[in-house]
């Protein structure tokens, strides 16, 4: 079943339940896959493709229900924090910080990186093997940990 099925069946759900938080963020994931297929000129998505507009897509909401929580504004936090959580559930299961690490220990060990001047390339290496399964930010953090040692 490809990710537009699913989240169109999640939407009837969501529809029929009368849950207009998560229908809210189906609907804009649907509209992100729907405006990504059609600028391309490639109708048909990678599954990759799919990943990276997802993790977009709560990247966006956390960083949104972050501001709002400075502002004191958790009525706003609060709903942000409810679709990203919504959209989470079509992401492969994250990795532990342990996993991580260890994937780019390996990475580290199979390149010969020694410093932050190789950083570039650990994480090109690092983030194409985890796509969608960490994200960035965890990834660059244990990278510089590694490599200022």
């Amino acid at each position: 079943m490809s990710l537009q099925d699913k989240i169109m069946d999640a939407m009837k759900t969501a529809m029929k339940s009368k849950d207009s938080m998560a229908l809210s963020a189906l609907r804009a994931v649907k509209s992100e896959l729907l405006l990504v297929a059609t600028s391309g000129g490639n109708s048909e998505l990678k599954e990759a493709d799919e990943i990276k507009i997802l993790q977009k897509l709560v990247k966006q909401r956390k960083e949104s229900a972050a501001i709002f929580s400075e502002q004191d504004r958790e009525d706003l936090a609060q709903p942000e924090l409810e679709q990203a959580k919504v959209i989470e559930q079509f992401l492969p299961e994250q990795m532990s910080v342990d996993e991580v690490a260890k994937v780019v220990d390996e990475v580290i060990a199979q390149t010969g990186a020694n410093s932050m001047k190789d950083m570039g390339k650990v994480m090109g290496i690092t983030n194409s093997r985890l796509a969608g399964k960490a994200d960035g930010k965890t990834i660059s953090g244990i990278v510089k940990e590694r490599l200022s040692n």
